[in-house]
């Protein structure tokens, strides 16, 4: 499998993630840069070498040719996005709005976030135990999307 194809099939699979597409949405980031700032970041452990920027925009989904320089503007854009993402938790931490029970519902999520991707990592080899481990990530991942949309609904105002 070429490298194009093998980063897109990750990339694909990664975009249209459930929980990926609600805190995608959620984010500061556009699914452009979101999708700039992975190759950026996973496409050379994919790859296994050092890629340039020409060759990283070729990886991107879409059908027309991007250039280096438009990838490059888009991958800023996104790293400016997370800087300010991290400022803002940084901001607030700082302001002591964290100490706040209105964050509760928030740090639920980041545990159970942090449960469900554990519950990935440890799959068993035995089909019995497959099978009801893979129960149990579909039953957080509906916890999970349940809750997450729960919050990011503009009529529950959590903050």
């Amino acid at each position: 499998m070429k490298l194009k194809d093998g980063v897109q099939a990750w990339l694909n699979g990664a975009l249209n993630d459930p929980i990926v597409k609600i805190l995608a949405k959620n984010s500061q980031l556009t699914k452009t840069q979101l999708e700039t700032l992975l190759i950026d970041v996973l496409a050379e452990n994919i790859s296994g070498k050092q890629l340039k920027y020409d060759e990283k925009a070729a990886l991107r989904l879409t059908k027309a040719k991007i250039s280096r320089g438009s990838f490059n503007r888009t991958l800023k854009q996104s790293k400016e996005n997370v800087i300010k993402s991290i400022y803002t938790v940084l901001l607030l931490g700082y302001l002591g709005v964290f100490d706040s029970t209105t964050l509760d519902p928030y740090l639920e999520i980041a545990n159970k976030l942090h449960e469900y991707v554990d519950a990935h990592q440890d799959i068993p080899d035995k089909e019995e135990e497959l099978k009801d481990h893979l129960k149990v990530i579909e039953i957080i991942r509906e916890e999970l999307e349940t809750s997450l949309k729960r919050l990011s609904s503009p009529s529950e105002e959590p903050l």
